[in-house]
């Protein structure tokens, strides 16, 4: 009689449990429904349009032989470095369009590149499942003391600094996210918990930022704890590959970019989806967004070739930026909020203003 009592419990409590799962969930669904009240267009009703804007093309950067896959500003607001499919990274000057440094990398695809804090690294990766760190300096070539850091099981898809040239962090297509040590290579601690590819990673912005989001070909967005390496929140909504995340400068929301063919708002402490950019007409994918200064605009690169420029609060889109011949495949404002950069598969970077 024990025995049977025995088998049975664990079915009842698997049971049992799922039930108080799915009431808890809905009780905070509730929760959530109570905070809310008003919608961020409705608030935003009272600020004025943004009218006009005068961002034009002012540069062209010319010289990769392929798809230009990745870019990055220099913290000194004036370089940009890019990695493209040939596997070449190029250090620009985005005033004179000069090229300072062309490393050729051991592999192409080179889906990656990030600047250091002090703007005296690069970091870079991709097929070749790695991410490599090369110290700038004009009087050498770079490739002499370049350094592997870390290696995924499978390609890198971004990596960032994190406040420091100490660290960095990376996302890969085995799904996780890691957090190196750049002197001994080190893994510092790993990231588990989307399903799929990660795309795109980006800081918190505050100086002491524990925190990061992470955006996933499994739909998902993910805010993650860098010291405990747990996911602390998760936002979903996006019915396509996440390509691009971004956290609002006040730190307060994150910006997402998909396959099908939205941006999103995801505020953290509302914890849910609190704006979609979307119109009719817009039926390409989003490979990358980026928000100005303020916060009040999201630059956002779609397959089309064209970036849309929307006004995050009204979530209605006040410009379109037309010039490239492929798809928009990066971009990024730049580190004073003067300048747009933007990277394609038609070969050339330009830097709008």
């Amino acid at each position: 009689m024990a025995e049977t009592e025995g088998k049975d419990c664990p079915i009842e409590t698997i049971e049992s449990l799922t039930k108080e799962a799915e009431s808890l969930k809905k009780k905070l669904e509730d929760e959530r429904q109570k905070l809310n009240d008003v919608t961020l267009a409705t608030v935003a009703d009272r600020l004025d349009i943004i009218n006009y804007m005068n961002i034009k093309p002012r540069r062209t950067l010319k010289g990769h032989q392929a798809k230009v896959l990745c870019s990055d500003w220099s913290p000194d607001k004036r370089h940009i470095v890019s990695s493209s499919q040939d596997g070449k990274m190029i250090i620009w000057d985005a005033f004179t369009t000069n090229k300072e440094h062309a490393v050729t990398m051991p592999t192409t695809w080179v889906m990656a590149c990030a600047y250091a804090p002090s703007g005296n690294l690069v970091a870079c990766g991709g097929l070749d499942n790695k991410v490599t760190v090369y110290p700038l300096s004009l009087d050498e070539d770079v490739t002499l003391k370049k350094k592997t850091v870390g290696t995924h099981t499978s390609y890198m898809s971004c990596c960032i600094f994190p406040n420091s040239d100490q660290q960095i962090l990376t996302g890969s297509g085995d799904s996780t996210c890691a957090l190196w040590d750049v002197e001994s290579g080190q893994l510092l601690q790993s990231f588990h918990g989307h399903s799929a590819d990660v795309m795109s990673i980006d800081l918190a912005p505050s100086e002491t930022g524990n925190t990061f989001v992470s955006g996933s070909c499994d739909k998902m967005v993910l805010i993650w704890d860098m010291r405990s390496g747990q996911c602390v929140q998760s936002f979903e909504g996006h019915e396509s590959d996440v390509n691009s995340v971004k956290f609002h400068p006040s730190g307060d929301a994150v910006a997402t970019g998909s396959d099908d063919a939205t941006c999103r708002l995801f505020d953290l402490r509302a914890d849910k989806e609190v704006a979609i950019y979307s119109k009719e007409s817009i039926i390409f994918g989003v490979n990358s967004v980026d928000f100005s200064v303020s916060g009040r605009l999201l630059f956002a690169g779609y397959n089309d070739y064209t970036v849309n420029v929307w006004d995050t609060l009204k979530c209605v889109r006040v410009c379109l930026l037309y010039g490239h011949e492929n798809r928009v495949s990066c971009l990024q404002v730049s580190p004073d909020g003067t300048a747009l950069s933007t990277g394609s598969w038609d070969y050339t970077l330009r830097v709008w203003a």
